[in-house]
């Protein structure tokens, strides 16, 4: 960006939740729409991400419900469920070209007992109107074949795609509608103005009504109310080389699949016969071969037929969490919208944060019941990133103790 101007809205971030954003106020009419990004557009976590498409957040659907109560739980979880319905609309609408395969999700149960995922059932089909469909071991091989799954859910309403190519394509949408993308444009400071905020990179600045802040993990050192109540956490994706024929005997399906654990792994099946698979969780990022090396050795112990498989790319990105692993969406006193802390379960909660703020915005609407409990809770950092640490180490050991008590 190497300008001044005006703008009826600024974003901050071109990320899934910018864009979402974007998007959602260039599609009810509002054409004076900036995005200043400091990398490119996808940067971090939403163009690096595993790609699965479905509904809910990073909190539990349980202790959602247990927090909200039934109504407006699954108002909140409805959200994320026309999310998945409008990403799929908007790829055909703008001829997205993000490899989008309807496979569904499933759900495999690491633990030898069924109940898990019979509650789990249960709970979605009677509190959130959502039928997962239960494939036990028998039928799981048509979707997985793996020793380490005993039982799955499938959620067939879930679909994949190339994330990066989403993000590309949606930006492309923007501005083929009138609004404009400005990469390599990191902001420098944000304050209040006449009328709105005046937003400065160091090439030129925006002067704008309203700025939506939504650069997730990457607020370092901008608005200290926003960068204190998240945590930045990396997430890491790998890919092999080309399995040929060998992957589809190892996952006949297009299901995107996750497993039963807190510290779960995830992974699908690529049209050039890769495998991307994807999983843990750290407060720093890694090189890409210390990734590459960990993630091999999860891959090896669901599928021991890879273990030789040569790894080709290995990535990690930042995403946001807060404390209460519930989106943080809303405006802070001094009118700023913000739109952050999606943590692991992204895709569609930045589209439904695009949309309640792109409403918001144009139209006047409230923020949604439900998300005003959360609100910013500080995160104590750096303590509070050695206590996420800690707590998903503990996880793990829990995963580890759950598998030797039910084996």
């Amino acid at each position: 960006m190497q300008q001044h101007t005006e703008a009826e809205v600024c974003i901050v971030g071109a990320g899934f939740a910018g864009l979402a954003t974007a998007i959602g106020l260039v599609e009810r009419g509002v054409r004076e729409v900036v995005v200043l990004e400091a990398e490119h557009v996808g940067f971090g976590a939403s163009g690096r991400n595993g790609g699965f498409v479905f509904g809910g957040y990073s909190l539990d659907c349980a202790e959602l419900l247990a927090q909200l109560g039934p109504e407006r739980a699954r108002s909140v979880y409805a959200l994320t469920r026309r999310a998945v319905t409008l990403i799929r609309e908007r790829v055909a609408r703008h001829a997205i070209d993000c490899e989008l395969v309807e496979g569904g999700a499933l759900l495999a149960n690491w633990f030898d007992d069924d109940t898990l995922l019979l509650r789990q059932q249960r709970l979605m089909e009677d509190h959130f109107g959502v039928h997962w469909r239960f494939v036990g071991k028998p039928e799981l091989d048509s979707w997985v074949r793996s020793e380490r799954y005993s039982a799955g859910l499938v959620e067939p309403d879930a679909f994949h795609f190339h994330p990066l190519k989403y993000a590309l394509g949606a930006a492309a949408a923007v501005e083929a509608m009138g609004g404009a993308i400005h990469e390599r444009s990191p902001v420098t400071a944000i304050e209040n103005a006449s009328g709105g905020a005046r937003i400065t990179t160091p090439a030129g600045s925006v002067r704008a009504r309203h700025v939506v802040i939504a650069g997730g993990g990457y607020l370092a050192g901008l608005v200290p109310a926003l960068e204190r109540a998240i945590l930045p956490i990396a997430t890491y994706v790998m890919t092999t080389e080309p399995l040929g024929d060998a992957l589809a005997g190892l996952i006949p399906s297009r299901a995107a699949v996750y497993d039963t654990r807190f510290a779960f792994d995830y992974y699908r099946r690529l049209n050039d016969t890769r495998l991307l698979w994807g999983g843990r969780i750290s407060v720093r990022d890694r090189r890409a071969d210390h990734i590459a090396r960990f993630l091999k050795q999860d891959m090896s112990k669901v599928f021991p037929l890879l273990r030789d498989a040569r790894i080709d790319h290995a990535w990690g990105g930042m995403m946001s969490y807060a404390r209460h692993k519930m989106p943080q969406i809303g405006r802070l006193p001094n009118g700023w919208w913000y739109g952050l802390g999606f943590g692991g379960h992204g895709v569609a909660p930045t589209t439904a944060a695009g949309e309640v703020l792109a409403a918001a915005i144009a139209h006047g609407e409230p923020i949604p019941e439900g998300f005003e409990r959360y609100g910013l809770p500080r995160t104590f950092r750096p303590a509070g990133l050695a206590a996420a640490q800690a707590t998903y180490a503990w996880a793990q050991l829990k995963d580890r103790w759950r598998g030797l008590r039910l084996s």
